[in-house]
Protein backbone atom coordinates (compact mmCIF):
# COMPACT_ATOMS: atom_id res chain seq x y z
CA UNK A 1 0.00 0.00 0.00
CA UNK A 2 1.59 3.72 -0.79
CA UNK A 3 2.22 5.95 1.81
CA UNK A 4 0.00 8.83 2.20
CA UNK A 5 2.38 11.91 2.04
CA UNK A 6 1.54 14.19 4.76
CA UNK A 7 3.20 17.83 3.89
CA UNK A 8 0.86 19.35 1.73
CA UNK A 9 -1.88 18.98 4.28
CA UNK A 10 -0.02 20.88 6.23
CA UNK A 11 1.22 23.26 3.29
CA UNK A 12 -2.91 23.36 2.45
CA UNK A 13 -3.85 24.58 5.82
CA UNK A 14 -0.62 27.17 6.35
CA UNK A 15 -1.88 28.35 3.13
CA UNK A 16 -5.53 29.23 3.50
CA UNK A 17 -4.37 30.79 7.26
CA UNK A 18 -1.58 33.05 5.29
CA UNK A 19 -4.37 33.88 2.76
CA UNK A 20 -6.47 34.85 5.74
CA UNK A 21 -4.14 36.71 7.70
CA UNK A 22 -4.33 39.76 5.35
CA UNK A 23 -7.93 39.08 4.35
CA UNK A 24 -10.46 42.13 5.66
CA UNK A 25 -13.29 39.85 6.45
CA UNK A 26 -11.52 39.15 9.39
CA UNK A 27 -12.31 42.59 10.55
CA UNK A 28 -15.88 41.83 9.36
CA UNK A 29 -18.10 39.38 11.82
CA UNK A 30 -19.05 36.77 9.81
CA UNK A 31 -19.63 34.60 13.10
CA UNK A 32 -21.55 35.71 15.86
CA UNK A 33 -21.17 34.21 19.24
CA UNK A 34 -23.54 33.47 21.59
CA UNK A 35 -21.91 33.42 25.06
CA UNK A 36 -23.82 32.07 28.26
CA UNK A 37 -21.79 31.54 31.40
CA UNK A 38 -23.30 29.09 33.65
CA UNK A 39 -20.25 29.72 36.09
CA UNK A 40 -17.74 32.20 37.17
CA UNK A 41 -15.91 34.14 34.09
CA UNK A 42 -12.57 34.37 35.99
CA UNK A 43 -10.24 34.17 33.43
CA UNK A 44 -12.10 34.15 30.89
CA UNK A 45 -10.99 36.34 27.78
CA UNK A 46 -14.09 39.11 26.44
CA UNK A 47 -16.75 37.53 24.11
CA UNK A 48 -14.83 39.73 21.72
CA UNK A 49 -11.26 37.44 21.54
CA UNK A 50 -13.15 34.20 21.53
CA UNK A 51 -15.59 35.16 18.72
CA UNK A 52 -12.55 36.15 16.78
CA UNK A 53 -10.80 33.01 17.18
CA UNK A 54 -14.28 30.99 16.52
CA UNK A 55 -14.29 33.30 13.32
CA UNK A 56 -10.73 32.45 12.37
CA UNK A 57 -11.22 28.91 12.46
CA UNK A 58 -14.59 29.67 10.20
CA UNK A 59 -12.98 31.52 7.36
CA UNK A 60 -9.84 29.51 7.17
CA UNK A 61 -11.73 26.11 6.49
CA UNK A 62 -13.89 28.29 4.47
CA UNK A 63 -10.81 29.81 2.22
CA UNK A 64 -9.09 26.32 2.20
CA UNK A 65 -12.30 24.47 0.72
CA UNK A 66 -13.22 27.33 -1.67
CA UNK A 67 -10.37 26.54 -3.68
CA UNK A 68 -9.73 29.19 -6.69
CA UNK A 69 -13.32 30.28 -6.68
CA UNK A 70 -14.26 33.49 -5.05
CA UNK A 71 -17.23 32.12 -2.70
CA UNK A 72 -19.26 34.66 -0.30
CA UNK A 73 -18.68 33.84 3.15
CA UNK A 74 -22.07 32.78 4.77
CA UNK A 75 -22.58 34.71 8.10
CA UNK A 76 -22.98 31.81 11.16
CA UNK A 77 -23.40 31.67 14.43
CA UNK A 78 -21.83 29.46 17.50
CA UNK A 79 -23.15 28.88 21.10
CA UNK A 80 -20.58 28.96 23.77
CA UNK A 81 -21.78 27.70 27.24
CA UNK A 82 -19.27 27.60 30.20
CA UNK A 83 -19.91 25.31 32.48
CA UNK A 84 -17.86 23.51 35.69
CA UNK A 85 -16.84 20.71 36.42
CA UNK A 86 -19.85 18.79 37.18
CA UNK A 87 -21.89 19.62 34.13
CA UNK A 88 -19.01 19.19 31.64
CA UNK A 89 -18.64 15.71 33.55
CA UNK A 90 -22.34 15.29 33.00
CA UNK A 91 -22.43 16.47 29.04
CA UNK A 92 -19.75 14.11 28.34
CA UNK A 93 -21.00 11.28 29.84
CA UNK A 94 -24.53 11.56 28.12
CA UNK A 95 -22.87 12.10 24.89
CA UNK A 96 -19.49 10.57 24.87
CA UNK A 97 -20.03 7.88 27.37
CA UNK A 98 -16.90 9.15 28.82
CA UNK A 99 -17.59 9.76 33.07
CA UNK A 100 -14.99 12.80 33.54
CA UNK A 101 -14.79 16.76 32.96
CA UNK A 102 -13.37 17.67 29.61
CA UNK A 103 -12.27 20.79 27.91
CA UNK A 104 -14.51 21.33 25.29
CA UNK A 105 -17.31 19.33 23.90
CA UNK A 106 -18.67 20.17 20.35
CA UNK A 107 -22.30 19.77 19.52
CA UNK A 108 -22.91 20.27 15.40
CA UNK A 109 -26.11 21.52 14.47
CA UNK A 110 -26.53 19.98 11.10
CA UNK A 111 -28.54 21.58 8.79
CA UNK A 112 -32.21 22.46 11.20
CA UNK A 113 -32.87 25.76 11.18
CA UNK A 114 -35.58 28.35 9.81
CA UNK A 115 -34.56 30.04 6.55
CA UNK A 116 -35.25 33.62 8.66
CA UNK A 117 -32.86 32.16 10.85
CA UNK A 118 -28.25 33.09 11.29
CA UNK A 119 -27.43 29.21 10.31
CA UNK A 120 -25.63 28.10 13.34
CA UNK A 121 -22.50 25.98 13.07
CA UNK A 122 -23.73 23.97 17.11
CA UNK A 123 -22.80 24.11 20.35
CA UNK A 124 -19.60 24.41 22.42
CA UNK A 125 -19.20 23.14 25.97
CA UNK A 126 -15.91 24.72 27.32
CA UNK A 127 -15.34 23.99 31.29
CA UNK A 128 -13.63 26.58 32.92
CA UNK A 129 -11.51 24.89 35.18
CA UNK A 130 -10.68 22.11 33.16
CA UNK A 131 -9.07 25.21 31.22
CA UNK A 132 -7.67 26.91 33.81
CA UNK A 133 -5.74 23.63 35.47
CA UNK A 134 -4.76 22.31 31.53
CA UNK A 135 -3.15 26.01 31.04
CA UNK A 136 -1.00 25.88 33.99
CA UNK A 137 -0.27 22.00 33.58
CA UNK A 138 1.08 22.62 30.00
CA UNK A 139 2.63 25.95 31.47
CA UNK A 140 0.68 28.22 29.24
CA UNK A 141 -1.25 31.43 29.21
CA UNK A 142 -5.14 31.56 29.55
CA UNK A 143 -5.53 33.32 26.63
CA UNK A 144 -3.42 30.93 24.79
CA UNK A 145 -5.65 28.04 25.69
CA UNK A 146 -8.78 29.31 24.77
CA UNK A 147 -7.87 30.62 21.95
CA UNK A 148 -6.37 27.12 21.04
CA UNK A 149 -9.98 25.33 22.52
CA UNK A 150 -12.25 28.03 20.77
CA UNK A 151 -10.75 27.21 17.27
CA UNK A 152 -10.42 23.16 17.87
CA UNK A 153 -14.00 23.56 18.97
CA UNK A 154 -15.15 25.41 15.79
CA UNK A 155 -13.11 23.23 13.57
CA UNK A 156 -15.27 19.79 15.51
CA UNK A 157 -18.31 21.94 14.46
CA UNK A 158 -17.35 21.80 10.77
CA UNK A 159 -16.54 18.18 10.51
CA UNK A 160 -12.89 17.79 11.35
CA UNK A 161 -11.82 15.21 14.03
CA UNK A 162 -8.83 13.62 15.11
CA UNK A 163 -10.22 9.94 15.81
CA UNK A 164 -7.50 8.06 12.86
CA UNK A 165 -4.00 9.55 12.59
CA UNK A 166 -4.62 11.38 9.00
CA UNK A 167 -7.44 13.36 10.23
CA UNK A 168 -5.91 14.04 13.32
CA UNK A 169 -2.42 15.51 11.66
CA UNK A 170 -5.07 17.66 9.01
CA UNK A 171 -6.61 18.84 12.52
CA UNK A 172 -3.83 20.09 13.87
CA UNK A 173 -2.41 21.12 11.17
CA UNK A 174 -5.48 23.92 10.71
CA UNK A 175 -5.07 24.52 14.04
CA UNK A 176 -1.59 25.30 14.35
CA UNK A 177 -2.26 27.85 11.27
CA UNK A 178 -5.02 29.38 12.50
CA UNK A 179 -3.47 30.34 15.95
CA UNK A 180 -0.31 31.61 14.17
CA UNK A 181 -2.25 34.41 12.96
CA UNK A 182 -2.42 35.33 16.59
CA UNK A 183 0.98 34.63 17.22
CA UNK A 184 0.25 31.66 19.27
CA UNK A 185 2.59 28.65 19.85
CA UNK A 186 1.88 25.72 18.35
CA UNK A 187 -0.25 23.84 21.15
CA UNK A 188 1.11 20.49 20.69
CA UNK A 189 4.52 20.98 21.24
CA UNK A 190 3.17 22.61 24.78
CA UNK A 191 1.02 19.13 25.32
CA UNK A 192 4.14 17.15 24.27
CA UNK A 193 6.45 18.65 27.09
CA UNK A 194 3.54 18.61 29.54
CA UNK A 195 3.35 14.70 28.86
CA UNK A 196 -0.37 15.36 27.31
CA UNK A 197 -1.88 14.53 23.69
Amino acid sequence: MPKVKKQPIVKTARRAAVKKTADPALKQAVLKLEVQAAVNRQGVPANRKLQLWAQAAYLVHHAAHAGRRKRVVAPVQVSLKLVGAAESRRLNRDWRNEDHATNVLSFPAGENFEMDELPTLGDLAICVPVVAREAREQGITLAAHWAHLMVHGVLHLLGYDHEVERDALVMEACEIAILEQFGIANPYVANEKAGAR
